[in-house]
């Protein structure tokens, strides 16, 4: 009995001093670091929305709007393939036709441009009375990816300068890192306001002016460093 209290004080011994092995004594200071930027979207994608309209007792056609469309992003020299269907509300045109007489066939479209004054450019090229509405679907930046890291490590050397005046402040030098946490992303989307061309506003002169706002980039890393 007594060789297995022995033991099991050893054991507890062994147990307590490997535990205190483990304590880090060192220490340390815990600071976080920023960076931010902001970025013009140069990729946007937009939709257009395309109504037949009577002009009297004359129908104009969707395919001549469609026409005018295309013609519009050829002219703004804008690759075709830019420019797809989204959705189709013509698909059973003389079904619907025989149906209803009155029936106004509609196309919808997404459209991708790097400049919004281009668009202003490709409405002011069709006829405005076959515009039903259009509106900005997602935007993105084509390098935000290596600006994300390029900021992040900024925001790291941030805290490292933080943390070493800090430090030297009090008559110590700063060590290395002894641990990095990423803030995470932080990318603060513009909020465009959505705009339309509807029949009613058919007599305006000019197309509809569209907000130009900026992606706002922010980016937080914690950082532990050793003070010497």
């Amino acid at each position: 009995m007594k060789k297995l209290i022995a033991l099991a004080l050893v054991a507890f011994l062994g147990l307590s001093s490997a535990m205190a092995q483990q304590v880090d004594l060192r220490r340390k200071i815990s600071v976080s670091g920023t960076a931010e930027t902001e970025v013009t979207p140069d990729i946007i994608y937009i939709g257009i929305s395309l109504k037949e309209y009577l002009n009297g007792k004359k129908k104009v056609d969707i395919t001549e709007l469609e026409k005018q469309l295309y013609a519009a992003v050829q002219k703004a020299g804008i690759a075709k393939e830019n420019l797809t269907i989204s959705n189709l509300s013509s698909w059973n045109y003389e079904t619907e036709k025989k149906k209803n007489p009155d029936f106004l066939a509609s196309k919808q479209y997404r459209l991708k441009v790097s400049d919004l004054n281009k668009f202003n450019a490709i409405l002011e090229s069709i006829d405005a009375k076959g515009i039903a509405n259009t509106n900005i679907e997602s935007y993105d930046y084509s390098k935000i990816e290596s600006l994300k890291k390029e900021l992040k490590v900024k925001a790291l050397l941030s805290a490292k300068e933080k943390a070493a005046y800090m430090v030297e402040a009090l008559g110590d030098k700063l060590g290395s890192v002894i641990e990095i946490q990423d803030g995470g992303d932080n990318v603060m989307q513009p909020v465009y306001r959505n705009f339309a061309m509807k029949a009613e506003m058919a007599d305006a002169s000019t197309a509809p002016e569209i907000d130009f706002k900026k992606i706002k980039l922010n980016f937080t890393v914690n950082a532990i460093f050793e003070i010497k």
